[in-house]
């Protein structure tokens, strides 16, 4: 599974990263892409999420 934190973003309060994995459908076996917008802190526990 490929996992990367591709932007760190900066708003005038807080620090946001853009965090996107790619996850693997148990249905088709087709890929797909996930993104989600969250502060730094949290992008251990997305990308280790299944």
């Amino acid at each position: 599974m490929a996992k990367k934190t591709v932007a760190t973003l900066q708003t005038a309060s807080k620090r946001l990263t853009k965090a996107i994995k790619m996850v693997r459908s148990p249905k088709t076996g087709a890929y797909t892409f996930v993104e989600s917008i969250m502060a730094p802190e949290e992008v251990d526990d997305f990308l280790k999420k299944k």
